[in-house]
């Protein structure tokens, strides 16, 4: 028993290690954070040199399609704090808020190019909502690595109505990596929560 606790003990240490590791380089340079370098951001809009700025590809949409947008975001965002928080059930009732806002959206207030960008990821979107909304957190966080990146595409497509980061840890997925959308620049890993919460750096600006 003894020999098993040990080596659960090295893993987590490898797996901690390997995270710092892996970003060591972005530390000062894409708004790494970590327990020992602490980045709270009091001005949320504020452009960072660092950090890519990613431009929305309409200038220009219907005004119920930006209430719709900052509704799915809101939604999402509560998703990825919940989980960040280890908490399934706010978690599942945020992402069954996104299924129906989804079911509920006039796709006719999209022109023809809109329109074509949304159908590309509605689908795919509404599926992984749907999983999060009744699932535990281990299977959560498996369809919220597609989630963000359906997230990411919907928002650089139609804006957010907010200043959103990129964020991205190299640990998730056993270490394939996977990105996230957040409201602050500070670091609250979804993946991992309380494991490894500051693990990840911030990658790019969305406004």
């Amino acid at each position: 028993m003894k020999k098993i606790i040990l080596a659960l003990m090295v893993i987590a240490a490898v797996a901690v290690v390997s995270c710092n590791s892996n970003n060591s380089a972005k530390d000062n340079s894409t708004g790494m954070n970590h327990d020992s370098m602490p980045m709270p951001m009091k001005d949320n809009t504020t452009a960072d040199d660092n950090v890519k700025m990613v431009a929305t590809t309409f200038a220009t949409v219907d005004p119920a399609v930006s209430t719709f947008m900052k509704s799915m975001v809101a939604d999402y965002l509560a998703v990825k704090n919940a989980l960040a928080n280890e908490n399934e059930t706010e978690a599942a009732a945020a992402s069954g808020k996104m299924v129906d806002v989804m079911k509920g959206f006039d796709k006719s207030l999209l022109s023809a190019d809109q329109k074509k960008v949304y159908d590309d990821i509605e689908a795919d979107l509404k599926e992984h909502a749907e999983h999060i909304s009744k699932n535990k957190i281990e299977h959560q966080r498996e369809h919220f690595v597609m989630m963000s990146k359906d997230m990411y595409d919907m928002v650089k497509a139609f804006g957010a109505g907010m200043a959103l980061y990129h964020d991205h840890c190299p640990m998730a997925q056993d270490n394939k990596g996977a990105m996230w959308l957040s409201e602050t620049k500070e670091i609250r890993n979804p993946y991992f929560g309380d494991k490894m919460m500051t693990c990840g750096s911030v990658e790019e600006m969305m406004k």
